[in-house]
Order: C-alpha cells, then structure tokens, then sequence
C-alpha cells in the first residue's frame, strides 16, 4: 500500500542483504519510522513488543528470524533455539507457529552449509505468498462490497474492529483488503474505526492507513458500534482475526465477540478475513482450547498521545493503585459468524465447510 504516495511492505530486506528492516508500529501514528533487525533476538523483541503485529505479519517476521539465526549459526542446536525462542514470543497467534514450522520443516532436511541461503530464499518467498494471499482475500471480500453496493445503490458503510490491515501483514491487509480492492474499483464506502483499547490499534493504525490510501473513514469508540447498527448506519463488518478453530471459532482482538452479537442482533452481516494458514487444525472448541494472551497492566493504566507541544508522551489515566486486567483477545463463536472470506473463497464458518476449504 501507499505512504504519502509511495509503495511500501511492512517488512523488507535491508539493502545489504545482511538485516531486515520493518516499520516501527510502535511509534504510529504520530511518527513513522523505520527499524533494522540484524539479529534472531531482534526479530523476538519486535514480535513480542508488538514493533510488528497481525498475526500474518508475526509469521513473516518470524520466519525471517529464522533466517537470521541461521546465518550467524546453521548447526541443529542453532535451529532448534531459534524456533524454540520465536515461539514463545506471542502465545495466540497460530501464524506465528506456522511460520517457525515452515522455517523448521524446510531446513531441518538441509547441510548446514546449504541453510543460510535457503533460509533467506524461503523467508523471502514466505513474504510474498502472503501479499499474494491477501490480494486474493481482497478480490473474494470485494464482490461482497459490490453485491451490497449494487443492492444498496449508495455508499457502504464498513465496520471494522482492531488493525486487520496491510500493518498487520505485508501488505494489502485482511480485512481491509475487500475494503482496499473496493475502493479502488470506485465503490463508494466509508468505513467506521473501532478505536480498540488497550492499545487503540484502530484509532492509531487503521485509521492512519486508511488515510494514507484516502478511503473516507471515521473513527469511533469501541462502544459505538450497536448503537450504529441499531440505527442502520453498519451494512456489514469485517475483522480478522489470530486463530480460527477447525469448526469456526474465531479468535481476534478484544471486544470483536461484542460487535458480533450486535451484529447478529441487528441482522448486520459479520464477517472474518483470514488466510487459510490462520485455521488451527488442530483445534474445536474456540472458548475453551485457545490460549488467551494476558498482557501488561499499563497497556490499560496509560495511553500516549500528541501534545500541545509536539511530543508524544504517556500519561496514567487510571488511579494510583487500581489494579488492571488487560486479556488481549476474546473468541467468537462460528453462530455468530456469517461467512469466512479467505484466499480461496468465502465459506461459512461450520466443520464441513471448512473442511471442503482444505
């Protein structure tokens, strides 16, 4: 996608083929700024202090921390730390997994001496299956935009919950990419930006990038989104997500099971964008298999801003000594879920259907 008119990936090799570089998601929206990881343990930190975040964009990240790993040490015993390592950087997301696995499984067979080069080769291919996927999850969502927009005869308003846009993978996003491949068809839309504390990556992120792109927008607190759909101003909303079981669960930001029961209460259709290497396979039951992330209290105590001055800085929004529980993702139940837009087409979220999607 496009910042201030240029193209731009989320992550990228550095120039000398020696580090890959990353935007700095931390620092958004008030400053952008750029980050080089040379090191596997750079690679974790990012992940782990959400530099980089979105569960594809963890994946990518990892798999070329992988590859860092190996170009300083391409024995077992390296491979072995550095898979064990990146995995434990962040608990829900299943494409961190998938990720390390891919690396795993591709170098594990290899000669040490053949590993540096093939690891590089591999992350890199990794990250462009990714944009590929999305561009395809954007092209399948879009003809649900359209369909309502041919319906409707009038702007579509989208809503959406978190950051599922191209910061959250290498590019072109997940739930965003309907959103994107609409708009540049010339659909008119207008997408309401769920603010979504702890760590307002809507109010921060999506909205920074939907402005980028110039896709009209407007952003709102996280309670907002029954009242709008009870008044008619939602015609469908879209989220991605971290983890969906093998019968439909999904697992995604904290507060997108909220939306779904209004939108379910409301007659809204509530859909989930995903690439396919987000189903856990291995999983049934969403609410009582997958791990939910705990995060800091401060996520939840402070919050930065721009001030009057120019600087960013935090401020406590809570009293002293009040205690905080920041759980940073909930799941949805597949009832609630109207279909699951994914590269090789939209499905319902039940067993059989995802099953036939395998």
């Amino acid at each position: 996608m496009k910042i201030n008119g240029t193209p731009h990936r989320t992550i990228w090799p550095a120039a000398d083929n020696t580090a890959v570089e990353i935007i700095d998601q931390t620092k958004l929206p008030h400053v952008f700024a750029t980050l080089r990881l040379n090191t596997m343990r750079d690679a974790e930190r990012a992940i782990r202090d959400m530099q980089v975040r979105g569960a594809p964009l963890i994946g990518v990240t990892a798999a070329y921390g992988v590859a860092l790993a190996i170009r300083s040490n391409a024995s077992d015993a390296a491979l072995a730390e550095a898979c064990s390592v990146l995995l434990a950087a962040r608990p829900t997301a299943v494409n961190l997994r998938w990720g390390v696995e891919k690396m795993r499984a591709l170098l594990a067979p290899l000669p040490a001496s053949e590993r540096a080069a093939a690891a590089w080769r591999d992350a890199a291919r990794i990250a462009d299956e990714d944009v590929a996927i999305n561009a395809s999850i954007g092209q399948h969502g879009g003809e649900i935009i359209r369909a309502i927009h041919q319906k409707k005869n009038g702007t579509v308003n989208v809503l959406t919950h978190c950051n599922a846009g191209w910061l959250a993978t290498v590019d072109w996003g997940t739930a965003l990419a309907p959103v994107y491949t609409a708009f540049d068809a010339g659909i008119p839309l207008h997408v309401w930006v769920d603010e979504t504390r702890p760590r307002n990556q809507g109010a921060s992120l999506t909205a920074w990038e939907l402005g980028q792109h110039g896709v009209p927008h407007t952003v709102i607190v996280d309670n907002a989104g029954g009242h709008l759909m009870q008044h008619g101003m939602v015609d469908i909303a879209i989220v991605g997500c971290d983890r969906v079981t093998a019968r439909g669960d999904v697992c995604n930001k904290i507060g997108t099971y909220l939306k779904a029961l209004a939108a379910h209460d409301n007659g809204v259709p509530f859909y989930v964008a995903l690439p396919t290497p987000t189903i856990d396979w291995t999983l049934q039951d969403g609410v009582k298999e997958i791990p939910i992330e705990e995060r800091a209290q401060d996520e939840v105590t402070h919050i930065a801003g721009l001030c009057g001055d120019g600087q960013v800085r935090t401020v406590q929004v809570t009293p002293q000594g009040s205690r905080a529980a920041n759980y940073g993702f909930d799941v949805t139940p597949a009832r609630l879920v109207t279909g699951l837009i994914t590269e090789r087409g939209v499905v319902t979220a039940d067993a059989e259907a995802m099953r036939a999607l395998a």
